[in-house]
């Protein structure tokens, strides 16, 4: 199994947090967990040169992507089907990047996945065949570089002061009055600026912040107690990120930790 994040091309660096490839094939023939695919702050652009299957809670119907899916911010759990061989590519953007390059309300892609290429047009489709004829990772990576480096050609919109912001709010070590006075805006348009280019309000992309940090935490160290745990990722008490799991998951912390994943399955756990 191959799960790694990588920077990009140092140019791109005001707009991608990083990539992330996922590459990996299982050996037996045994049935395949989905993959609960927890919030996390981030937006991004997913290919996916071998096949997968996405469901949402809220929907009756699911996903099959056919080239690359762009995701807004999510603040729910998407169940994901991986099939024996699992290769996948996702640009990572930092906050607000997506807004900058696409000029859509990041809100309107909140909690959803949409088809790549209904907005970024059928040269989703060469990529995508780019990449899955790749003979490296490396040579993946530099696919990449070189297509964002062509979409952000003659882009106007720049990183602004809420993006910077929401950056910073990824620490989630200071209090929500903190980072609006930093943002050098009343309440009300930091809440509405901030909504363009996050897809949520600020006091919710915190909480994901810091819940995605526990997710991985514990991944990471599962011998860690909740309630060090809880302690250590700037939670009140374990009733605190109990509250903020069953928000985001609909599950107790040790409930949804002990769900078969297809990574548990290959000996590991994830933590990117």
């Amino acid at each position: 199994m191959h799960l790694s994040e990588h920077k990009p091309a140092p140019i791109l660096t005001p707009y991608v947090k990083c990539y992330r490839i996922i590459d990996f094939e299982f050996s037996h023939n045994n049935p395949i967990p989905p993959k609960a695919y927890t919030p996390r702050p981030e937006h991004c652009l997913q290919f996916f040169p071998s096949p997968t299957k996405i469901e949402y809670p809220t929907r009756k119907d699911f996903i099959k992507p056919k080239n690359a899916l762009l995701f807004g911010q999510h603040t729910v759990v998407n169940m994901r089907t991986v099939y024996k061989k699992f290769l996948s590519l996702q640009i990572v953007f930092k906050p607000g990047a997506l807004y900058s390059l696409l000029g859509i309300p990041a809100v309107e892609l909140t909690n959803t996945s949409i088809d790549a290429e209904l907005v970024l047009g059928k040269e989703i489709e060469e990529i995508n065949d780019q990449l899955f004829n790749a003979c490296t990772h490396n040579e993946m990576l530099s696919i990449a570089d070189r297509y964002i480096i062509q979409k952000l050609e003659g882009i106007k919109n720049r990183p602004n002061r809420i993006d910077l912001v929401a950056e910073k709010m990824l620490t989630f070590d200071q209090p929500l009055d903190y980072y609006v006075a930093n943002g050098f805006l009343s309440q009300r348009q930091f809440n509405r600026r901030f909504l363009d280019s996050v897809g949520i309000s600020p006091k919710a992309f915190l909480k994901v912040a810091r819940f995605d940090y526990a997710y991985r935490l514990k991944n990471v160290t599962p011998s860690r107690s909740w309630f060090n745990l809880a302690i250590d990722c700037g939670y009140y008490d374990y009733q605190h990120l109990s509250k903020d799991y069953k928000t985001f998951t609909g599950f107790s912390p040790s409930d949804f930790f002990a769900m078969d994943s297809p990574e548990r399955q290959l000996g590991t756990e994830e933590i990117y």
